[in-house]
């Protein structure tokens, strides 16, 4: 009932922030919606410049990716992948971070992927590295990185690099300390009762339903991401945000914070890292682009709701120390 209720309040929100977007842009081209003698101030149309400029070039790389999403949820099965699964941790940890460039996944949609395919059997600690490098690891975010920071092309590289190893030490010490399975008690029956449904539906017609719904519902993550990026930039003046940004340690807290809040899907993140590049440095940009896929207040809701709540902890934890050690001690 609280899933439905909170998945119900985030569709209005997403709604309504549709709706605001069109109104505003029709209005904006004088159709008279607006009366004559109201005047708009200069720092919002700032705001609707920089938020459509972020929205229109994010949203080509969600619709590739929520077809990728798509087509995998439908047509490779939970045992397929188990089996191509190695045996030897050493070999499975490398082997998970890398699975992402197989099959792209956004963190939208990875964390049910994951609960199937740890009740099937996974290790664990293979689930939870693929859950976290899979979302960066892929051709199609590595390619909407390199467009968002065409200046900076070793940011793809750097991204990729860094979250390879934060994922495969994570999944090295929850292979070392978790001995319980996580999963919350009674998870296995929604588990069954989803792979009757999605078996008993048309292949082509669920893989269409699927990318829709998905990119519905990553649509108003990005939406509001993009907004609040437009509003902080125009609203927060450049002499601050310069002054949180030469403080390395503040900035790259700031940066994994709006990376956690912003809870964009990774498809579409670079563009707004990229947007912050003339305030914050390098490697504060590269937290927010390793820790917002793995974690952010969008997938811990669908964490809390497949994982116990102390697994959960330690895994924010962990990624939270490991992806700020990373990029705040390495020489860029």
């Amino acid at each position: 009932m609280l899933h439905r209720l909170r998945s119900f309040l985030f569709d209005i929100l997403g709604v309504l922030l549709i709706g605001l977007v069109v109104w505003w842009f029709v209005a904006s081209r004088k159709t008279g919606i607006l009366p004559a003698t109201f005047s708009v101030s200069p720092r919002i149309l700032d705001v609707k410049t920089l938020f459509l400029s972020i929205l229109l070039e994010a949203i080509p790389f969600v619709l590739i990716g929520v077809f990728f999403s798509a087509l995998l949820q439908t047509f490779v099965t939970d045992e397929q992948v188990r089996r191509w699964t190695p045996k030897n941790p050493l070999v499975a940890l490398p082997f998970a971070a890398l699975l992402g460039f197989l099959f792209p996944v956004c963190e939208c949609a990875i964390v049910p992927i994951v609960r199937r395919l740890i009740h099937k059997g996974m290790p664990v600690y293979v689930g939870i590295v693929f859950l976290l490098a899979g979302p960066i690891v892929n051709p199609v975010v590595m390619a909407a990185t390199y467009t968002a920071f065409q200046r900076q092309p070793d940011m793809v590289i750097y991204r990729s690099l860094f979250a390879l190893i934060v994922a495969i030490l994570t999944g090295l010490f929850i292979m070392l300390f978790v001995r319980k399975n996580p999963l919350k008690v009674g998870i296995e029956r929604e588990i069954r009762h989803d792979d009757m449904h999605r078996a008993s539906s048309e292949k082509l017609g669920t893989t269409f339903r699927h990318a829709v719904d998905e990119f519905f519902d990553m649509g108003k993550y990005l939406i509001f991401g993009a907004l609040v990026s437009a509003v902080l930039q125009v609203y927060f003046s450049r002499e601050t945000l310069t002054e949180i940004g030469q403080t390395p340690l503040h900035a790259h807290l700031v940066m994994m914070g709006l990376g956690y809040v912003f809870s964009l899907c990774s498809e579409a993140d670079a563009f707004i890292a990229a947007s912050f590049a003339g305030s914050f440095s390098k490697s504060s940009l590269l937290a927010f682009l390793v820790f917002g896929p793995m974690i952010d207040f969008k997938n811990t809701l669908m964490l809390l709701g497949t994982f116990r709540f102390s697994f959960v902890l330690k895994l924010i934890a962990i990624v939270t120390i490991l992806v700020l050690a990373l990029t705040l001690f390495f020489p860029l």
